[in-house]
């Protein structure tokens, strides 16, 4: 394993414009592009396609076309998770999705960030920060989680709000950035 893998997968700054992280991701591209093609395939060819592109993914998992992804082994996604249309889950670190997870069209699970620091931000330098979300998670339409977030388990995040912190177990938040209006009983 080369250098910038290492450190990427260490959740250190590294280079993405290394031969081995392209070819990674030359990986992904086929294995999407056949996913998203495959719309009137039988359930259990696209579950195939899903099974190599991701880490790991339990059962009753539904994904609808068209999926993007960075690199796809980095994604684990527990049991009866509904995905639903254009969601992009850029993987440069560990996106790990709990069981009975529902999310709307256009959700967006983002681990990677930038340098401050104009220069280094010019070399390209970047490194990924883990995204964790909990069994029994909603995900409104268009929401999007940045980089290093956790969202606790049943717990629900209005359309279009902006995830930037972490946030507990059992709430409602909203916004961008989203804030927690209240409990869930």
């Amino acid at each position: 394993m080369g250098e910038n893998k290492q450190r990427m997968l260490a959740g250190d700054w590294y280079l993405p414009q290394d031969a081995e992280l392209i070819a990674d991701n030359q990986r992904r591209f086929e294995l999407c592009a056949a996913y998203n093609g495959a719309g009137g395939a039988k359930p259990d060819e696209r579950t195939a396609i899903l099974s190599e592109l991701l880490g790991s993914m339990g059962e009753g998992v539904l994904i609808r076309p068209p999926f993007q992804c960075d690199y796809g082994s980095h994604i684990s996604i527990g049991d009866h998770v509904f995905v639903n249309f254009n969601a992009v889950f850029l993987d440069a670190a560990p996106i790990a999705i709990g069981s009975h997870v529902q999310m709307g069209p256009n959700v967006q699970l983002l681990t990677p960030t930038h340098e401050l620091n104009a220069a280094r931000r010019k070399e390209g330098w970047e490194k990924g920060e883990p995204i964790t979300i909990e069994d029994n998670v909603w995900l409104g339409g268009g929401v999007i989680v940045c980089p290093g977030v956790s969202i606790g388990e049943n717990t629900v995040v209005g359309a279009g709000s902006v995830v930037t912190k972490d946030l507990p177990a059992g709430v409602l938040a909203v916004g961008n950035p989203a804030r927690v209006m209240r409990n869930l009983d």
